[in-house]
């Protein structure tokens, strides 16, 4: 049996209202499990943990207890460093914001992870599959234009361009479609759906868009793991 993309088991995390105080919040997530090139939504109202779970996924988060494996690493056991190392070979990430570098032109913009992690080599490789990304994404033409001669949509692109270019196998978005129109946001549904079918990708996506649910194999409703307590 092929091992999942993804599989936690008794994770309890908890943000303190202050150091010594009650726990103002709380997730759990008793059994999880994301079959290889699956695509899952989180969803639930804003401040129920969608982009709380995103983070202890990536590993950028601890949590109080419990196994989180992504991609076969147990991240809670991981140090700082290998939890970077894991990052950086195995995840893809879009925002919501889709920040580009404004001065940087798209094909640089899509190679920026290049610049920022001396454990990636940039080379004619990394810039060919750059440049392929692009133009599969429809801006085959545009690799030189600076990110304000392009459309919203378009730099959305560039930023899915990005996330893909390391070759990660796990994908996750928070909320890419936020603040775009119904149109904007099938398209980028659309684009994040391809990309992880022709890549075979695992996609993990927060989204508050109820019309884009029924796109993905399965949902996890987060409000539902959720508790708040009232500070004292």
């Amino acid at each position: 049996m092929t091992a999942p993309a993804i599989e936690i088991k008794g994770l309890r995390f908890s943000y303190p209202v202050s150091h010594g105080g009650d726990d103002a919040f709380q997730l759990e997530l008793d059994d999880w499990r994301v079959e290889r090139g699956a695509r899952v939504a989180l969803h639930g109202p804003s401040g129920c943990g969608k982009s709380t779970l995103l983070d202890l996924l990536a590993g950028v988060l601890r949590p109080n207890q419990g196994s989180i494996v992504v991609e076969g690493a147990d991240v809670t056991q991981l140090s700082d460093d290998a939890a970077r190392a894991h990052r950086i070979k195995t995840l893809g990430f879009v925002f919501q914001d889709f920040p580009l570098v404004e001065y940087l032109d798209a094909i640089e913009n899509v190679l920026l992870p290049y610049r920022l992690n001396p454990a990636l080599r940039l080379n004619d490789e990394a810039r060919d599959r750059g440049r392929d990304l692009l133009a599969g994404l429809g801006l085959g033409g545009k690799v030189g234009r600076l990110p304000r001669q392009l459309s919203i949509g378009e730099r959305q692109r560039v930023a899915i361009a990005r996330a893909l270019v390391t070759g990660p196998s796990l994908l996750l978005a928070d909320e890419p479609t936020a603040g775009l129109d119904p149109v904007q946001s099938l398209a980028v549904m659309q684009k994040l759906e391809t990309a992880s079918r022709e890549h075979g990708l695992t996609l993990v996506m927060v989204t508050h868009d109820p019309a884009l649910l029924g796109r993905f194999d399965h949902t996890l409703a987060v409000e539902s793991l959720a508790g708040a307590k009232a500070a004292h």
